[in-house]
């Protein structure tokens, strides 16, 4: 049948499954968005307050059901205000179809108004990207960009259209989508046998699992694995809930910010074997002393991960569900009391702790999990917060911590917990923001206010810029350099002026009770919690020191006071 670019748009939307899309309409993109408006019973469109929160909403969404995420902006700003949202789901693997409207195809090139070489601007950014000049290869660009979104490491694709080709006609016809099947092509049996040999030989294995355990969905696999060659498990920030984070056999996370056990573990044992990771610089330290002792059996879809960043004496490259089910299907139990007993002593030894008085990070986080029964979708911004959500709630469930890795993405956070409401209703999703964080993109308080979506924002107020303070008074001497936020913001009167319900909390029962009002209303609640400006994420390995010398506040304090 004969159908306008627009009409195409949203057909293919349609074909292959999208529910829900995020974005912000402008004068080159008029033409899909009048099309959106025809279709409004079969695709929701949720405007946000701003293209950056549209973007991060389509991550939220993605990562937290699996699926591909969708984003619509118009040309020039309107596109430009993607990238910081594309490049957060490109470093963390999220599957999202950017879609943006250019000027038409006579202007491109012309410095036209508001145009933009989105395409040239998103390049590196983007598992592909595309500009569409012809209407008559539209469909099929856009069931390729799905594809490409979740084909083997999942990423973001960007399609740029001018908006003569929105209202030009073509013939369509409509096409079942073609979802990707799991890469298993370079799994051999000679790399299995080898991998095989290398765990039964080690005496000492340690697991180390990122996200690419669940992107794969490969928590089941993951833990007859573990069961069987009986070993410790530490994770990465993007790996936490792929393996249940109340299993005797976890140890938290490992690297700059993870615990003793995990680090003094990894830099002991003989095999570490390394799941769906990247070795980023976090995890690393002093990357010449990481798992100095131990041969490195890294498993991974993406073969440009493989000895990037760290050499690895053996590797299988395919889908980790995949690999661990072919290595599960041949693995005999192994039995390493002595090694796990060592472990589980440095757990007993160097427990997370901290100030048991006063409204603090981690008693929010604690309680967060307690009221919540470990059950929510927990999103975060980035910072001190962050690594206080990642160490101090128990993640049993892969996609229930969303949050930017990669990227460092202060702002994140709420525009991804709007994503993920709207996914997912009958969750409670809470998203843990710095004071810092909730400024860059506090406006999106108004769109979830709009959308009458439930999730709880929880500040926790230090006043200042935490991580950064952190690092200013360990390194730098004190020198508080543009890191004080004395300005005196509202965020209750904030929150209430943009439709949300709110409180402050400053101590540990007026928290308890903020929560327990959050949990049962209706709409948007904002917790602004007031802690000391002080507090700091412990323990923490310095910049350049090698994992094992990690240490806490008792070792600062006995430090600095020499």
């Amino acid at each position: 049948m004969q159908l306008t670019g627009s009409q195409v748009i949203i057909e293919c939307l349609k074909e292959q499954g999208v529910d829900t899309v995020f974005g912000y309409p402008g004068g080159a993109i008029l033409n899909v968005y009048d099309e959106l408006y025809k279709h409004k019973d079969e695709i929701k469109h949720v405007l946000t307050s701003h293209e950056q929160g549209a973007s991060h909403a389509a991550d939220g969404y993605a990562r937290s059901t699996g699926k591909v995420g969708v984003c619509l902006a118009t040309s020039g700003p309107g596109a430009t205000n993607l990238v910081t949202g594309i490049a957060t789901a490109y470093m963390d693997s999220v599957p999202i179809v950017a879609i943006t409207c250019n000027v038409g195809v006579p202007l491109l090139g012309k410095d036209s108004f508001q145009e933009i070489d989105i395409t040239g601007v998103t390049m590196p950014i983007t598992k592909h990207n595309y500009i569409v000049k012809d209407v008559n290869q539209l469909a099929d660009i856009i069931r390729n960009a799905f594809n490409i979104a979740r084909k083997g490491r999942p990423g973001p694709v960007l399609i740029d259209i001018p908006k003569d080709v929105t209202a030009a006609v073509t013939e369509y016809t409509y096409k079942a989508p073609e979802y990707p099947k799991r890469s298993t092509e370079y799994i051999t049996e000679e790399g299995i046998e080898h991998a095989l040999k290398m765990i039964e030989a080690a005496k000492k294995p340690f697991v180390f699992v990122g996200g690419g355990a669940v992107i794969s969905g490969a928590s089941e696999e993951l833990k007859k694995f573990v069961y069987a060659i009986d070993a410790p498990v530490c994770d990465s920030l993007m790996g936490k809930g792929a393996f249940d984070g109340t299993d005797e056999h976890y140890t938290g996370m490992l690297g700059m910010h993870g615990t003793k056990a995990s680090n003094l573990g990894v830099s002991e044992c003989d095999l570490l074997v390394a799941i769906g990771v990247r070795f980023s610089d976090r995890v690393l330290g002093n990357a010449s002393k990481f798992a100095h002792r131990a041969k490195i059996l890294q498993i991974d879809i993406d073969p440009a991960e493989i000895n990037k960043n760290i050499p690895t004496a053996a590797h299988i490259i395919g889908d980790v569900n995949e690999v661990l089910k072919a290595l599960n299907a041949k693995l005999p139990q192994a039995e390493h009391e002595a090694w796990r007993r060592h472990i589980e002593e440095y757990n007993e030894k160097f427990p997370l702790t901290y100030n048991k008085e006063g409204l603090s990070g981690p008693f929010v986080i604690e309680k967060i999990y307690e009221m919540t029964k470990g059950d929510a979708i927990m999103v975060t911004e980035v910072g001190q917060h962050q690594m206080w959500a990642a160490q101090f709630y128990k993640y049993k469930n892969p996609r229930t911590l969303l949050t930017s890795g990669g990227l460092g993405t202060m702002g994140y956070g709420l525009g991804a917990a709007i994503g993920a409401q709207t996914a997912m209703p009958d969750k409670q999703v809470v998203n843990i923001a710095g004071d810092g964080c909730f400024r860059m993109n506090m406006n999106e308080i108004a769109t979830a206010a709009r959308e009458k979506l439930p999730l709880i924002e929880v500040i926790i107020n230090n006043h200042v810029l935490g991580m950064v303070r952190q690092w200013q008074t360990l390194f730098y001497d004190h020198h508080y350099s543009a890191t004080v936020l004395d300005d005196g913001v509202d965020y209750v009167k904030l929150a209430e002026a943009m439709g949300a319900e709110s409180a402050r909390a400053q101590s540990q029962e007026e928290f308890e009770e903020a929560f327990a009002r959050a949990l049962k209303s209706k709409k948007p609640f904002v917790i602004d919690c007031i802690i000391d400006s002080d507090d700091k994420v412990w323990p923490m390995v310095a910049p350049g020191a090698p994992i094992n010398e990690s240490f806490d506040e008792e070792d600062y304090v006995n430090t600095t006071s020499k």
